[in-house]
């Protein structure tokens, strides 16, 4: 078990670091906000302590991504008034707002439908705040990591894993489940990407961190819903595989609306094969010549 808790979310956390490095900040953010975290705690709280609690820390996620949203929407706003340099002062008021409202999200006794749209609206609120804002400026090539970089946050998240599963049966589902989601691994990439590329890069790794709640949401829903029901297994098999394919329709969709907004390029127009060439404007002609005097009257004759 202490294997799985050390090696299981970490991995995830640095395949989808990876995966961001080839195709950019906005897809690190987005795999990042799968449950890659989240979903090892539960899994192995759900080996550990059984479906029940399992089922009911799942609900209490669903709270913990209230408090993930607003952690986006701090980090980023924080991101643009905080100099580069000082990065640390925006990842501990970010952090420090979190710690207050994930106990406060535990208080509430919530049904997981009900905890399921509270974070969806929580969700919508930060992609409108943040889409009301005027990016830091046009996202640029961010330089080259450090070789520490991978490792710290494989073992940011490896930590955060194994005290939290460690914990969970003093803190109870309510709590374990409220700080699943606790952004260990989104601060990581977040904090990196402010650091090595500037505000304009963290912020489009947080808007994509945005739009991978709603698979995040959906997971910990169907895990809430189904544990007791089906079984670990078969439970949270079902979660992932709905939760990757409502990410990949929603990118696909995504996608199909970039497309359609994006000005089409210039092409001239050609004639449709056996019809006329389209007319084209005419050169300017030159003044008319002048009729010499009496050539006039001898065409009238």
């Amino acid at each position: 078990m202490l294997i799985l808790k050390l090696l299981l979310a970490p991995g995830l956390v640095v395949a989808s670091s990876l995966a961001g490095r080839r195709w950019g900040p906005a897809l690190t953010g987005t795999l990042v906000a799968l449950p890659i975290v989240a979903g090892p705690i539960l899994f192995i709280t759900c080996l550990e302590h059984g479906p029940g609690f399992a089922a009911r820390a799942a609900g209490a996620s669903l709270l913990g991504l209230v408090s993930l949203a607003l952690f986006v929407v701090v980090f980023a706003l924080l991101s643009r008034t905080v100099r580069t340099g000082h990065w640390s002062v925006t990842l501990v008021l970010a952090w420090s707002l979190c710690l207050v409202a994930d106990p406060a999200l535990s208080l509430l006794s919530v049904p997981p439908l009900l905890a399921l749209c509270l974070s969806l609206a929580a969700t919508a609120c930060g992609a409108r705040a943040l889409g009301r804002t005027t990016p830091g400026g046009e996202v640029t090539a961010t330089p080259r990591p450090p070789r520490w970089d991978l490792p710290a946050r494989a073992a940011a998240t490896a930590l955060l894993v194994t005290v939290l599963t460690t914990a969970a049966s003093h803190l109870g589902p309510d709590l374990t489940g409220v700080l699943a989601p606790f952004p260990i691994g989104t601060s990581v990439v977040a904090t990196f990407a402010l650091a090595q590329g500037g505000a304009s890069v963290a912020e489009a790794t947080l808007r994509g961190v945005l739009r991978g709640l709603l698979g995040f949401a959906v997971f910990c829903f169907l895990v809430a819903e189904l544990t007791e029901p089906l079984g670990g297994g078969p439970a949270f098999g079902i979660a992932v595989a709905c939760a990757l394919a409502l990410q990949l329709v929603a990118g696909r969709l995504r996608a199909a609306r970039t497309a359609r907004r994006a000005p089409a390029p210039f092409a001239p127009a050609t004639a449709a094969p056996g019809q006329p060439a389209p007319a084209t404007a005419a050169p300017a002609t030159a003044a008319p010549a002048t009729v010499a005097p009496g050539t006039a009257a001898r065409n009238r004759r």
